[in-house]
């Protein structure tokens, strides 16, 4: 980094800290320093090229800008017919379904019965299961393309998207475990797919929660799961990244971070407003950590900024040590023999593909797809390639015909009605 462009990165940091520690004083000024500089260290690259970009975008054109995204913007729009599923704490689980169009269904009824005899089975099922700080809506694209054409199930984790806070972690001050989303996708399957073959497909976090799942429900997958798809994920060992930093700073940041968070989501109103006033630093932070491509659309790029920024800090904090603990990897001989797609950024600060090539490699027949120029948020990025993909990987685990037509983008159109 040039001496100019660290001199950016200072004043950046400095003038986020500084706004988050003028909402409060005293004890909780202190916990927000130590929060400055905590987020400092993770925000340096990002932070050069937001101060730069203030040098010639005014910040009142840059509301602007975001404000015109959020109302044109496409993406997040898709609805489905609606159902609600209870984790074993009474937590309440918002889903989607959007179901077959009565063309593709008489079109794959034909070839079920071509396969299984006079009666045709269940239809095959999509389950869909999103990452940290983000919501079903994180499918947008595969969603689009898939829409009418096979069964699928979006859902929102807990205290994500439209679900509701988490009971335990409300009532009993209990952080989340990746043992409680695997529970909570049961939940979901039992409401939502009671019966018939299930396509498990996660991202991230979703990915773990996947794993979970079969870690303790082995007969679920082994009787009704049909084929996996294991998009940016990890089966442990999260508490070696380094997110793209250089050791001092990951060390730091690994030291401070789980009692920062813990002060923060305690006082979670002035939190929000620190980071409303932060706003072009965070947006920088979410970018760098979800793309790697230059060019992605403004658009895709906003409509992540506003999933992640919509996740309140506090259920920020009562996550983040579920990552540290998390460890499937003997979860994953449940997936053995199963078609399975495992795929990943090159570039992905936040789960390396390395951690997807290692799950790969205990799963040898696994497809392994690195894409090079992509980073954590790959389907939002490269939506054509992941769709492409997992269209192969229906195709495969017999959900769709072969011969099947799945657009790379699908309609985009907010008007969408219920599948």
């Amino acid at each position: 980094m040039s001496e100019s462009n660290a001199e950016a990165v200072v004043s950046a940091v400095a003038s986020a800290t500084e706004a988050a520690t003028e909402v409060a004083a005293g004890g909780w000024r202190r916990a927000t320093g130590i929060a400055g500089v905590a987020i400092g260290v993770v925000a340096a690259g990002a932070a050069a090229g937001v101060a730069i970009e203030r040098l010639t975008v005014g910040r009142g054109m840059r509301q602007k800008a975001r404000l015109a995204l959020d109302s044109a913007g496409p993406y997040g729009g898709l609805r489905g017919n609606p159902g609600k599923a209870y984790a074993d704490d009474g937590t309440e689980l918002y889903y989607e379904v959007d179901d077959v169009e009565p063309e593709a269904e008489s079109a794959l009824t034909r070839r079920r019965r071509r396969l299984f005899g006079r009666k045709a089975p269940a239809p095959v099922t999509v389950v869909f299961s999103h990452g940290y700080c983000l919501n079903q809506d994180s499918w947008h694209f595969q969603r689009a393309a898939l829409r009418g054409v096979v069964r699928t199930v979006h859902w929102d984790q807990r205290s994500h998207g439209r679900s509701g806070r988490g009971v335990s972690q409300v009532r009993d001050g209990r952080p989340v475990t990746i043992e409680d989303l695997g529970r909570d996708l049961k939940a979901v399957i039992d409401a939502a797919v009671p019966e018939g073959p299930i396509v498990l497909v996660g991202h991230s976090m979703g990915g773990m929660t996947m794993m979970a799942l079969a870690d303790a429900f082995p007969d679920l997958v082994r009787e009704r799961v049909v084929g996996v798809a294991l998009v940016g994920t990890s089966s442990g060992r999260l508490g070696e990244v380094n997110f793209g930093l250089p050791v001092a700073g990951v060390n730091a940041v690994r030291r401070v971070l789980p009692g920062v968070l813990k002060a923060l989501g305690q006082r979670a109103d002035l939190v929000e407003k620190g980071r409303r006033a932060t706003a072009d630093l965070f947006a920088g932070i979410i970018k760098r950590y979800s793309f790697a491509s230059r060019d992605v659309d403004p658009a895709v790029a906003r409509f992540a900024e506003r999933m992640i920024e919509s996740t309140p800090i506090d259920v920020v904090a009562e996550y983040y040590p579920a990552f540290n603990d998390h460890d499937k990897t003997a979860a994953l001989a449940h997936f053995a023999g199963l078609p399975v797609l495992v795929l990943a950024g090159v570039r992905d600060l936040v789960t390396p593909s390395e951690h997807s090539e290692a799950v790969a490699d205990l799963l040898p027949d696994a497809e392994l797809v690195l894409v090079p120029d992509a980073g954590h948020l790959v389907m939002l990025e490269h939506p054509e390639l992941v769709t492409d993909r997992l269209a192969d990987l229906l195709a495969r685990a017999g959900a769709v015909p072969a011969a099947a037509t799945v657009d790379g983008y699908g309609s985009t159109s907010s008007t969408a009605g219920p599948g």
